[in-house]
């Protein structure tokens, strides 16, 4: 079988620069693009010897229709605007979309939904095998312990991060939210200050921490009476998280159209 034809977008960014080193190590996988806007400093030069291992002869662009015209996926770590964009153009040429871009609005969701149709596309708010173990573990959790426990989602990571909370934290919550058969955005609760009054039972709490260079801490709590249960994941690298998108981009192959997680991935979902 040839080689997946791979394309970036977000090249310069931290998981586009890990992703640049990471490919050439992974068997299966031929990167023959790599996307910045227009006006970028690094458009023209060759992505693997600014970003990766060594000279690849792979150009920075910033013509989407013409990478996508050499593409069997994208991979994609950029900003919510610019993965919406992406979304419906890789739909159009029938290319398949791993978006690992967090900080979405409900109108950006729901047009990836609907980009989705035309085109497999697997999103997750962290590509991570141990996260989205962990998320299955939180569902199983918040199901058997019921609203009656306190759910609290803690997560730190890098001062320079510009969303709150994660969307590692959302994942998660989504997660309890799930075990209990709730909507999130109904009994969700992000940040206090001030009086805020006894914590209502069934909210899911997060509280989101920033400072230093850490790459992503979350840690799950469900606090009972007399006692406490707590599930963490601490990543120590982003090389995680470049590895998991780039098993998503493989599963991809021959895939119908649709949204996907990565626990369809992993073969964890309805675990």
């Amino acid at each position: 079988m040839s080689d997946l034809r791979l394309v970036l977008l977000g090249v310069a960014g931290r998981m586009g620069r890990m992703l640049t080193q990471v490919v050439p190590d992974t068997l299966g996988v031929k990167l023959v693009a790599a996307l910045e806007p227009a006006g970028s400093s690094t458009l023209g030069v060759d992505s693997g010897a600014a970003f990766g291992q060594g000279p690849n002869g792979v150009l920075v662009t910033s013509d989407i229709h013409a990478a996508l015209a050499n593409a069997d996926v994208v991979i994609d770590f950029s900003r919510p605007e610019a993965t919406v964009a992406m979304a419906h153009a890789a739909a159009q040429a029938k290319v398949a979309h791993v978006i690992g871009t967090t900080g979405f609005s409900n109108d950006d969701l729901e047009s990836i939904a609907r980009a989705a149709r035309d085109t497999a596309i697997v999103r997750s708010g962290n590509m991570s095998l141990g996260v989205n173990l962990l998320a299955v573990l939180v569902e199983r959790a918040a199901k058997a312990l019921g609203p009656a426990w306190d759910a609290e989602i803690v997560e730190m990571h890098h001062r320079l991060k510009v969303d709150a909370p994660s969307g590692t934290a959302l994942l998660l919550g989504e997660a309890v939210a799930r075990g209990r058969s709730v909507d999130l955005a109904a009994h969700s609760a992000r940040g206090r200050d001030g009086v805020s009054g006894a914590r209502p039972t069934g909210e899911i709490g997060f509280a989101s921490l920033r400072g230093g260079t850490v790459v992503g801490d979350h840690t799950v709590i469900f606090a009972g009476a007399g006692e406490r249960i707590e599930l963490s994941h601490r990543a120590e690298d982003r090389g995680v998280f470049a590895r998991g998108a780039l098993a998503a981009a493989l599963w991809t192959r021959g895939k119908p159209s649709g949204l996907y997680s990565m626990a369809d991935v992993l073969g964890l979902s309805g675990a």
